[in-house]
């Protein structure tokens, strides 16, 4: 009988195995020769101090594609790091009064604890923080290569401030239009801000998504949607000569970006910004304008915000002149909708033809002009009720446009605009250049020194790094830093007068933009070992969630193109990442108490079919299946799962459920179906006899069978794992494991040959899933040292040619029975054994049979009326 499986024995013994034996070191350059390589990233983690599932899953992932990699001969990057600066350390500190420094390392420390009792293939001797004083002091060198090469500059913009915190938040921290901690309304502010040529790549960054062929699909439609390179045009519309416009405005006409010339005859209003100079020119003397302004502010910047409130106009008393037709006169309104960082901060509403326009002009009055008439559709017929036309047609209602195409009444505009001397052709994009300054301690400082003579001066390299002060405080709102006499105060660097370093620290968003080139060579001098980047560059295989789909990648790439230009990286493509998977999530139900408080799966148990909180013994609410998240309080510790079951069940589970891309719900029965194969699996291996070792000779039937299927299993779980479809290969080892199972009886020498030979072919197979498990049955098995170091089986082709095949017999269009046949066989002779088949004669016994239709590897029909 095979003993049990002891997870708690076994996972420490392989791992400190494989720690003294260096197994999962990257190889340097030099070490490497002609080894070819692959480099394999998962998103590094925030420290917030316990590992969930969902972690688990994301690096269990890939893991499976650097084990296999290593496996088939690959020098593999497999490294580990932390995304460390950032708001939870400060308002920990302000929270709990410790440092965040402290807390940070504190809890970098417990998850790396957690990351190695998972036993994953990382090569920690890379690993590093963001909040390192070794790496900022890179990334502020970097900022000062790419300030040198004019891709950084400093400009008043637009923020969303916190007046309580005295902080600028980023869109995504105004919930409701208040600031996500102190709960203060949020005010829109403009302050000297820092920010990074982005926009100088803006058609690469479009183009070259095209060469990014291993990326979703979805992932690179979300990147153009973000880059947002609209064609259109820049259409003047004069002031009519009864328009007194206010002090402090100049000019003759409003200036209008439209991607849709062609509905130039259905205008009918003209909006503008909140911010655009013309309403605030026209707010200096407005009560009504200005509590409007006030009221747009409160929605907040983002662009989501913005278009999902309520549409709300304020006319400004001011027309404009169609500038095609003489004497047609439009109105021009305030919109809240309408950006000033979009175009020209001004549109023309077509409301026929655009569903928010179409809003606004019911809402507000305003008159409703279709412009574009649907194929075979009469004009009189086409209508527009609550819903805008946005399909196909021809122009009508358009006078010398009257029977074009949506394509020809573009042209047609822009050619006769700019012949007025009132338009032009123009494209524009949605990027905006990257913001990078954030009013907070903990974060990279910015290397710059602000002088009353000299400006903004860069921190010269020789000064570098600029370390953040220690001895901070956060008893008072605001940034600490611009308290910090002693290291606010410093000389000009051009002029030597007494000047003042620069407060701000760098969005987050940049530490983790190169961190992937950091990992080549983290002990180098510079900010990127040029060598080693080189060879490892881009990553082979990155992973991580779909909610970084846009920003991070999109910085990440900009970066590198970057950092290519001011000659701190040799990466022609300037793309870091090659292959990019997102997966999904792991979810669990969400509990609450009586009481309306979040409960964690730990606090809640079943008692005769109903949900019970431990603490109270009263009922539980059982909410909807969410992503684990620490606010809904729905994570599982995976050091619970671990002290019960091991890593390696922990591993299989969240592997094998569902397919990598979808989300997979956590459960209990789940868990312990995993611990039932890992149980079966290891007996399979356990239940070897002794004399296996020594077996040798050619196996017979059976034992041929169990290696064909054996080789045919290969195959397909190769298949599935290059194509990521890692449940897939799960299915395929459960179908691998219940033949080896089957084959337990086989104890002639060849045979038994053969069952240890496809266990030594599983053991390698099974180490992408469960390594600790692997190692162990490798071993049972009388595998050579470990099978972390083994080769990856190769797949005998002429194993997977089968002799025989199965064939269908129909008599008279039924199926009646089956036959196996010769791969080789003839028409004839497939006719002659299907004929002979006696399940098949009793259906035509007696009959004459007309003929008999055999198509070669498919089916048999015999024909007998």
């Amino acid at each position: 009988m095979a003993s049990r499986y002891n997870p708690k024995e076994t996972e420490r013994k392989w791992q400190k195995r494989w720690e003294e034996a260096g197994v999962f070191r990257a190889l340097s350059t030099d070490e490497a020769g002609d080894v070819p390589k692959a480099y394999v990233l998962e998103m590094f983690p925030y420290p917030s101090g316990r590992l969930h599932m969902g972690h688990v899953r994301n690096y269990a992932m890939g893991d499976v594609v650097a084990r296999h990699k290593k496996l088939l001969g690959y020098n593999v990057l497999h490294p580990m790091g932390w995304d460390a600066f950032g708001m939870p350390a400060e308002n920990a500190a302000m929270q709990r009064g410790v440092h965040p420094k402290g807390w940070t390392y504190e809890n970098i420390a417990a998850m790396r604890d957690q990351f190695d009792l998972l036993g994953l293939s990382l090569d920690w001797s890379r690993e590093f923080a963001t909040c390192d004083e070794t790496y900022y002091a890179q990334q502020q060198a970097i900022f000062l290569a790419l300030w040198e090469n004019d891709l950084v500059y400093r400009k008043s913009a637009k923020v969303n401030w916190d007046p309580v915190d005295q902080t600028v938040l980023a869109n995504e921290q105004v919930i409701d239009g208040k600031g996500w901690r102190s709960g203060a309304p949020v005010e829109t502010r403009e302050l000297n801000q820092w920010f990074l040529k982005i926009t100088a790549y803006a058609e690469d960054l479009l183009s070259d998504l095209d060469t990014l062929g291993e990326w979703p699909e979805k992932v690179r439609t979300m990147q153009a949607n973000w880059i947002g390179k609209s064609t259109g045009a820049r259409i003047n519309f004069p002031f009519t000569s009864a328009t007194k416009l206010p002090k402090g405005f100049d000019g003759t006409s409003l200036d209008v970006f439209t991607t849709r010339p062609d509905t130039i005859f259905g205008a009918s209003f003209l909006a503008i910004a909140p911010d655009h100079p013309l309403t605030n020119a026209l707010a200096e003397t407005n009560k009504d304008l200005q509590d409007f302004q006030k009221a747009c502010a409160a929605v907040g910047t983002s662009e989501e915000a913005i278009e999902t409130a309520e549409k709300l106009g304020f006319y400004t008393g001011i027309r404009v002149e169609h500038p095609m037709v003489k004497g047609w006169e439009i109105p021009v309104w305030v919109a809240n909708f309408v950006l000033s960082t979009y175009g020209t901060g001004a549109i023309f509403g077509s409301p026929a033809g655009d569903q928010r326009d179409l809003d606004f002009a019911r809402k507000y009055g305003l008159p409703v002009t279709p412009v574009v008439l649907p194929p075979d559709t009469a004009e009189n017929a086409h209508v527009i009720g609550k819903d805008a036309y946005t399909g196909p047609g021809t122009l009508y209602n358009s006078g010398p446009l009257n029977g074009l195409s949506i394509e020809e009444g573009k042209s047609a505009v822009i050619e006769t605009l700019e012949a007025m001397g009132l338009g032009e052709a123009q494209t524009t994009w949605r990027l905006r250049d990257w913001g990078v300054s954030r009013q907070r301690y903990w974060g990279c400082p910015i290397p710059a020194i602000h002088c009353d003579d000299c400006g903004a001066v860069p921190v010269p390299t020789s000064d570098l790094p600029v370390l953040l002060p220690e001895d901070i405080s956060f008893d008072e709102p605001g940034n600490p830093l611009s308290r910090h006499k002693d290291w606010l105060s410093v000389s000009c660097p051009k002029c030597g007068k007494p000047a003042r370093r620069e407060t701000d620290t760098l969005d987050t968003f940049a530490d983790s933009s190169w961190y992937f080139a950091r990992f080549a060579g983290p002990d180098s001098a510079r900010p990127i070992n040029k060598d080693e980047a080189a060879y490892w560059l881009p990553v082979d295989q990155y992973i991580g969630g779909v909610e970084h789909a846009v920003l991070h990648l999109l910085y990440s790439r900009f970066f590198t193109r970057a950092m290519r230009d001011s000659g701190l990286l040799d990466l022609p493509s300037g793309e870091p990442f090659k292959r990019l998977f997102t997966q999904g999530m792991v979810t669990h139900e969400t509990y609450k108490s009586e009481t309306g408080d979040w409960l964690e799966p730990s606090q809640v148990i079943r008692e005769d079919g109903d949900l019970i909180e431990v603490e109270t013994g009263k009922p539980v609410t059982t909410g909807p299946i969410e992503k684990m998240s620490k606010s809904k309080r729905n994570t599982v510790d995976p050091t619970v799962i671990i002290a019960d079951f091991g890593a390696d069940v922990a591993r299989w589970f969240v592997l094998s459920d569902s397919p990598p891309e979808r989300d997979v719900e956590w459960t209990q029965s789940g868990v312990e179906g995993a611990w039932r194969f890992a149980q079966r699996l290891w007996s399979a291996y356990d239940e070897l006899p002794e004399d296996a070792s020594t077996a040798d000779g050619t196996p017979g039937t059976e034992g041929n069978d169990l290696l064909r299927a054996s080789h045919k299993h290969l195959a397909n779980i190769n298949s599935a794992i290059e194509g990521f479809r890692f449940n897939s290969a799960i299915a395929s080892i459960h179908e691998w494991v219940a033949v080896l199972k089957k084959a337990n009886s086989l104890k002639d020498s060849g045979d038994l040959k053969a069952r240890k030979d496809s266990l030594l072919m599983l053991a390698p197979v099974v180490s992408l899933f469960m390594p600790h498990l692997a190692d162990e049955c490798w071993a049972r098995a009388g595998g050579q040292g470990m099978v972390a170091t083994a080769s990856w089986p190769n797949v005998d082709e002429g194993l997977l040619k089968a002799d025989t095949i199965t064939l269908p017999v129909q008599v008279n269009g039924k199926k009646r029975s089956d036959i196996s046949v010769p791969t080789d066989a003839s028409k004839a002779d497939v006719e002659a054994i299907a004929l002979a088949d006696d399940t098949a004669k009793t259906f035509f016994e007696g009959k004459e049979i007309k003929k008999v239709i055999v198509v070669p590897g498919r089916i048999v029909n015999i024909v007998a009326p």
